[in-house]
């Protein structure tokens, strides 16, 4: 192995030699006894571990790493292998069936070994296993196990790995990487060369399609986005895998190790092989550190394992962005990177392989049709030459134009040649050509995703609209979002496209209806594109989003109005989830501050399609049927308002029109009886459920008091909206609310909203929704039936949640690693009768408890809340009241309120353990 230094500094193998041998004629059967070899060995093992570990830390480079762990494992092996056949079962003349040479294989074969890989061997045989070659492997072996290491082996004759290449791609990958390593060198050459005849020969359009299979299956199995939260940096999309594929690629077809050869064959460009060998570098160094850190051989790059990484590699926290952020955008440039080049490489390798020709720019023949001004080259849409984009720089968007209006894929030589090309996007932002042909890409009606998609692969979209371009890898160090921002904004848009065109109308039916009536869809896409575009730059993202998107309407040819609703939505995209994720919108007031803003029922469909398609395309198991229930709710009583059916006036007669319509679902009740029923609740009850809830609180208070039970619950499961109500009646005692808050957390259940209810007997009639941890309903019989349990034991005080609480978890918590700044926010203005109060902070058991356990000791009513979990953060509100039933206004009180809240919420931020990391890893 060329290049490294001081080698004897790793190991000094005539050094180790002469000790084995000197324990070897020491002791009487060292046939029988390996134990005297093993602490030489492992002494050696150690040592040149720990040097290369420490070359590491001095210089940073992975590279240096995998390639000295290869040198140091070599020797060993190299060594062990002498000590067996010379001194263990030494054979003086040995016949040819009993020749034997050890074969690097895989990453190891490849000179790529980090700290903790597996070791990949073939013992290779010229014919069938004889007796002392079966000792010579086995001893050999439980060397390598006694010395801890992962050792992947495989013993087979020449036959045998000729037959079995055939039939298996994976163990034709592996002998296409085999490396020499020691022992019988002309059976290794036997090997190659036979390789290179009987199985590569005439093989390379077969191998080149079952390897890019093969990388699409694994894409899917890890998760198909190269942006992934926690990535993984060895089979993930854009990682280290990719990079082999390529080169296994180029290899089984050019048959050389290295890839700069590749440039000299017209492969790859020198820009293009030095983007590959930093990315290389990049990921190698990568993958030490996540191996050293971890103490395995750990391949996913994990929250708490990026900010350690981070700071290892130098990327230090500054007054604009977090050191983490950084590092792990430049992570996804170079997964993109290589996940693009990738692509396209081993896309025109495939091409070029079936249609027998050499990679170079070759006169393409007859039944080449025009199309558009490029040329359609079977089903792919190409460009008619090299300098094509020179003579033309506008069609660098009419390219993805005319593939997306005809449903063509674009060839991988045009998508290369684009992105070669983007110097001259520049120039093209002030062309109105330009942008007409991009507004329609984004608008057309024929998958926008995809020609968007294909843009920002090449460089094109980031280049022509900069500040998307500023967005592209650009990461958020939290557990909600799953994707990068630009990832993020094509998905949305490609769900955006799936409501219009009513692909899921059955996952969001109002979302499809209105999208269907919808005057500014122009608007709406810009606006979906742009509502994240100024994120990671500090202050308020949809504040300098909207002025973003009034500088880009107008250049790319919309109207002044339609500019203005662009603006509006980008600066107001959170506005519905807020409301309806975060208040109470039976609230008068809340409701009527919604509507105020909003003002139009145009924009109020805009905001609900803008806000469905954002939740979506956070991440899977975002989206979930309370959501869409809250929106839903929202938007039917804000058209009300708007379109005059329902004022947030006249409380007294919404009443009696709440009261009117449960009276008829309860026609079994006498009058007398229903009359008793409608006194119980005061307005605000009235006012908080539909009738039909209504009619079943009337039943059950109507049995809880015929049989006198000190405690009712009722569980209701509801389906579409992915909840299970649960509904207590049961005599009101100041802290009921924080006790089941206690007892619906023990049982494993999140709540995700609450209403409070007093009545006028004195009993509190508190509903809550909850979901289990998946968030799906909290549905199971099993569960359902614990929960009715524990109630009982929390209520009569033989449960108390906060011993429950104050045991350490059995695993830490993934959100240990995050620090989320403790708020509480008290806000008097947003209910007209309610102190509203919000606090953030950092997930952890028993939160909501300790919340309403201290609101209740502040002499605090709570009446509704609102509970939202978004990764490791909590956002829950409460509406409240003090003891005399009025709003909080004292500044005292309100100064007490917010630090005892904030002292509650910063024991979240508290540190965790220093073995937490490695239990969390030895529990996976």
């Amino acid at each position: 192995m060329a290049g490294i230094t001081r080698r004897r500094d790793i190991i000094d193998r005539p050094v180790l030699t002469e000790q084995l041998s000197a324990v070897a004629r020491s002791i009487q059967s060292p046939a029988l006894d390996r134990a005297p070899f093993v602490a030489p060995l492992r002494a050696a093992l150690t040592a040149g571990r720990d040097e290369i570990r420490r070359r590491f830390e001095a210089t940073g480079s992975g590279a240096v790493v995998v390639r000295d762990h290869c040198f140091l494992i070599d020797q060993l092996i190299r060594v062990m292998f002498d000590l067996v056949t010379g001194e263990i079962y030494p054979l003086p003349n040995p016949t040819s069936g009993e020749r034997l040479a050890i074969v690097a294989v895989g990453g190891y074969g490849r000179g790529e070994l980090a700290p903790y890989s597996d070791i990949d061997l073939l013992f290779l045989l010229p014919y069938k296993r004889t007796p002392h070659t079966e000792q010579v492997v086995e001893y050999l072996l439980y060397l390598l196990w006694d010395l801890g290491l992962k050792i992947g082996q495989a013993t087979r004759s020449v036959e045998e790995c000729l037959r079995q290449a055939k039939a298996d791609l994976t163990i034709r990958t592996g002998l296409l990487e085999a490396r020499y390593l020691w022992g019988e060198q002309a059976l290794f050459s036997e090997l190659k060369r036979r390789f290179d005849s009987d199985i590569v020969r005439g093989t390379a359009a077969q191998f080149v399609e079952g390897k890019l299979a093969e990388r699409d299956a694994r894409h899917q199995r890890v998760g198909d986005s190269r942006y992934q939260l926690e990535p993984n940096i060895k089979e993930g999309k854009g990682g280290l895998r990719d990079l082999h594929t390529l080169f296994w690629i180029a290899k089984y077809i050019y048959r050389t190790d290295d890839v700069g050869k590749l440039v000299e064959l017209g492969v790859l460009s020198a820009e293009e092989s030095q983007r590959f060998d930093h990315a290389q570098s990049f990921l190698w160094t990568v993958r030490c550190h996540l191996h050293y850190l971890a103490g395995r051989a750990e391949e996913r790059l994990t929250f708490d394992l990026q900010a350690q990484i981070a700071r290892e590699m130098g990327y230090a926290d500054d007054a604009k962005s977090r050191g983490v952020e950084r590092f792990m955008k430049d992570y996804f440039l170079v997964a993109k990177d290589v996940g693009d080049l990738t692509r396209i490489f081993c896309a025109i390798l495939e091409a070029d392989q079936k249609r027998k020709r050499r990679l170079s720019w070759v006169r393409w023949g007859a039944g080449r049709r025009a199309l558009g001004g490029f040329v359609l080259d079977g089903e792919w849409l190409t460009i008619p030459a090299e300098d094509f984009f020179t003579k033309d720089p506008v069609a660098l968007l009419r390219l993805f134009h005319v593939a997306q209006e005809h449903g063509l894929d674009i060839h991988p030589r045009a998508l290369r040649a684009a992105s070669q090309s983007l110097r001259f996007v520049d120039r093209l932002r002030e062309v109105p050509e330009a942008n007409r042909l991009f507004l329609e890409i984004l608008t057309s009606r024929k998958d926008p995703e995809t020609a968007l998609r294909r843009m920002n692969e090449a460089g094109v979209l980031g280049r022509f609209i900069p500040d998307f371009g500023r967005v592209v890898a650009q990461m958020q160090y939290d557990m909600y979002h799953h994707y990068t921002v630009d990832e993020h904004t094509l998905f949305a848009i490609g769900i955006l496209h799936k409501i219009e065109t009513g692909q899921l109308k059955e996952e969001h039916p109002l979302a499809t209806e209105l999208a269907a009536t919808i005057v500014s869809r122009r608007a709406l896409y810009l606006a979906v594109l742009l509502h994240d575009i100024a994120k990671g730059r500090g202050g308020d993202h949809s504040e300098i989003g909207e002025r973003i998107a009034l500088e880009l309407g107008p250049r790319l040819g919309l109207s002044g109005e339609e500019t203005e609703t662009v603006a509006w939505l980008v600066r107001w995209h959170l506005l519905m989830s807020g409301t309806a994720f975060k208040l109470d919108i039976s609230d008068t007031k809340t409701l009527g501050d919604f509507v105020e803003r909003v003002q139009s029922p145009e924009r109020l469909k805009l905001l609900l399609v803008l806000t469905v398609a954002d939740i979506r395309a956070v991440g899977p198991n975002v989206w979930n049927g309370w959501k869409a229930a809250l929106l839903r709710e929202l938007y039917h009583r804000a058209i009300e308002v708007m379109s005059g059916g329902l004022t947030v006036e006249g409380r007294d007669l919404r009443v009696a029109t709440a009261q009117a319509a449960a009276r008829r679902l309860l026609p079994d009740f006498s009058e007398e009886e229903f009359t008793t029923f409608a006194t119980r609740g005061y307005p605000f009850y009235w006012l908080s459920f539909d009738p039909e809830t209504h009619a079943r609180h009337a039943r059950l208070m109507h049995e809880a008091e015929a049989t006198g039970a000190p405690l009712t619950v009722e569980k209701r499961v509801d389906p579409r909206r992915s909840v299970t109500e649960i509904t207590l009646y049961t005599a009101d005692h100041a802290g009921l609310f924080s006790r089941i808050a206690g007892a619906l957390a023990i049982s494993g259940a999140n709540i995700v909203d609450a209403r409070i209810m007093t009545m006028s007997n004195g009993m509190a009639l508190d509903t809550f929704w909850v979901q289990d941890l998946a968030g799906r309903p909290f549905d199971r019989p099993d569960k359902l039936a614990r929960l009715a349990v524990i109630f009982e034991n929390v209520l009569t005080g033989d449960l108390k949640p906060h011993r429950e609480f104050a045991r350490p978890p059995a695993f830490p918590s993934r959100t240990q690693v995050f620090t989320v700044m403790p708020r509480v926010l008290v806000d008097n203005k947003a209910s007209a009768s309610h102190t509203v109060i919000e606090v953030n902070g950092r997930d952890r058991p028993g939160l909501l408890y300790e919340v309403t356990r201290e609101l209740t000791r502040l002499n605090l009513q709570i009446s509704s809340a609102k509970i939202s979990t978004y990764g490791e953060k909590v956002v829950d509100v409460f509406y409240v009241k003090n003891l005399f039933g009025h709003k909080v206004e004292q500044p005292a009180k309100l100064t007490e309120i917010r630090s005892t809240l904030e002292a509650v919420l910063a024991k979240g931020n508290e540190a965790a353990p220093p073995e937490t990391r490695r239990e969390r890893v030895a529990a996976e």
